[in-house]
């Protein structure tokens, strides 16, 4: 998953014409001579895709091997991320959601519509933001408690198939088992014969 870019930007209301207000690329998986060229292409989409979305609400619209998201709240305030087709789009909308947090943390809602350049925009944090979601599971709790249970899924299958894999069933060590109870080796049995009368319905 890789995070190319961060657009902060504010829809005048009246014309629904979004202006960039801050905004922080990473362009270093393209070649030097496209940089500047890749930069301006993903300015001026996360204009447009501001400007069709509707306030408010959220889109995501694919390009290539290219997703962008745009949320924009009520306030008119918006942020369009652009990252690859592997990016989930709900760690995207998150990742949204706090950068626009932060920015109208620290630049009042007065100030919005006076921004018309980045240079006039004082808020210094969208790098580090941008850094900070290129790794998801860093940066997003639930991200990060889903991979563990993939992983502990993993983990499990393994060691069920080990088992299975040296000939010994399932069912046969639930029946050799000393440790299970008399109730609980027959809550198993009725338990998989309902299963297979499921599986027949």
């Amino acid at each position: 998953m890789h995070l190319y870019g961060l657009f902060v930007l504010y829809k005048e209301p009246s014309t629904g014409k979004p202006t960039v207000l801050k905004s922080a690329t990473d362009l270093s998986s393209f070649s030097f001579l496209y940089r500047k060229h890749v930069g301006e292409f993903m300015s001026f989409t996360s204009r447009l895709l501001a400007e069709r979305t509707e306030t408010p609400s959220r889109n995501c619209t694919t390009e290539k091997e290219y997703k962008l998201m745009c949320f924009v709240r009520p306030d008119s305030l918006a942020a369009v991320c652009v990252t690859d087709q592997e990016y989930e789009n709900r760690v995207g909308f998150v990742c949204l959601s706090k950068v626009l947090d932060e920015f109208s943390n620290a630049v009042p809602a007065a100030k919005w519509p006076q921004i018309h350049k980045e240079d006039e925009c004082n808020f210094s944090k969208l790098n580090e933001l941008l850094t900070k979601w290129q790794n998801p599971r860093e940066a997003d709790a639930l991200t990060r408690v889903q991979d563990e249970v993939e992983e502990t899924k993993v983990v499990l299958h393994n060691t069920m198939a080990s088992v299975l894999e040296r000939g010994e069933k399932l069912d046969d060590l639930i029946q050799a088992s000393e440790n299970l109870s008399a109730q609980s080796k027959q809550f198993y049995t009725q338990a998989r014969k309902m299963n297979k009368c499921c599986n027949y319905v």
